[in-house]
């Protein structure tokens, strides 16, 4: 059994906190670059070359990538032979995202109340998902999340009898009534399975995956190759005005399901599909 100290933790939250917001994971970096090389639109080709000056200077100074430093959601591989010593371990994330995004000088934009909307003043309540995995090691990703793309994530209830076809249907439909909202181009995290609540937790891992990555199993990577083509051919564009450059990745992640169900949510995220991982 390992120890692990509940400061370790709250460190570690803190750091990736920082980092998440200023730069962009290697994988969507490179992607967004590319298409700003790529795109046959001038105008698009323009905005897209904005985007990448726009994380070169938060490179350079430290500033995070977007204004909007988003609900900080903590997803956390927890080894099942640690033992969180010195304190509670909700509150040690808590703390972590509490510094971070004090020290980083990061916008807090979280309300203690859906309705009633009092600003918490630090960020947190963070969302927390915990897995418990074999072994002694812990695996901590800070993954921010704009309202700007939060608002356009979907689910529906499908039919079995829809299959494939409603999911591409139901997967488009939904990028096309964004338009312009989420700050294309996108990347979207498509679930398919599991429940009503498993779907869309699906469809939100699915963005922490490496832009341009392929399913391992064949027919979902051939699924994700069809969604993204269809989805660059709405025309949408970046910043909604228009391109060949709607989406930068599309990433299905698919679960078992009941014989009368057919869930799919669609995460989709702004270019800055921003999150940072940590192992203690």
């Amino acid at each position: 059994m390992r120890e692990l100290p509940a400061g370790a933790i709250t460190g570690c939250v803190a750091r990736l906190c920082i980092e998440a917001n200023r730069r962009l994971p290697a994988d969507a970096e490179r992607a967004l670059r590319g298409a700003a090389e790529a795109e046959p639109w001038p105008a698009a080709r323009a905005i897209l070359s904005d985007l990448c000056r726009n994380l070169d200077a938060a490179a350079e100074t430290g500033l995070p990538i977007c204004q909007d430093t988003g609900l900080a959601t903590v997803f956390v591989e927890l080894g099942q032979d640690v033992h969180i010593s010195g304190g509670d371990f909700y509150s040690a994330v808590q703390e972590g995202v509490r510094r971070g995004y004090s020290a980083g000088c990061l916008r807090k934009s979280v309300v203690s109340d859906p309705l009633r909307r009092v600003n918490t003043g630090d960020n947190t309540p963070a969302a927390v998902e915990v897995r418990i995995v074999p072994g002694e090691r812990v695996k901590i990703t800070v993954s921010p999340k704009g309202a700007g793309s939060e608002n356009m994530c979907r689910v529906k209830m499908l039919t079995p009898a829809e299959g494939e076809e409603g999911v591409m249907a139901f997967v488009l439909d939904t990028l096309r009534s964004a338009g312009g909202n989420p700050c294309p181009p996108v990347v979207a995290g498509v679930g398919i399975g599991g429940g009503f609540d498993t779907v869309a937790r699906l469809a939100r891992r699915a963005l922490l995956r490496p832009v341009g990555s392929e399913n391992p199993d064949a027919y979902y990577a051939g699924l994700e190759r069809r969604l993204l083509e269809e989805i660059n051919a709405l025309g949408t564009g970046p910043q909604g005005l228009g391109g060949a450059t709607t989406a930068l990745g599309v990433m299905v992640e698919a679960a078992p399901t009941h014989i009368a169900m057919l869930p799919c949510a669609v995460c989709i995220c702004c270019h800055a599909d921003r999150h940072a991982a940590e192992v203690l």
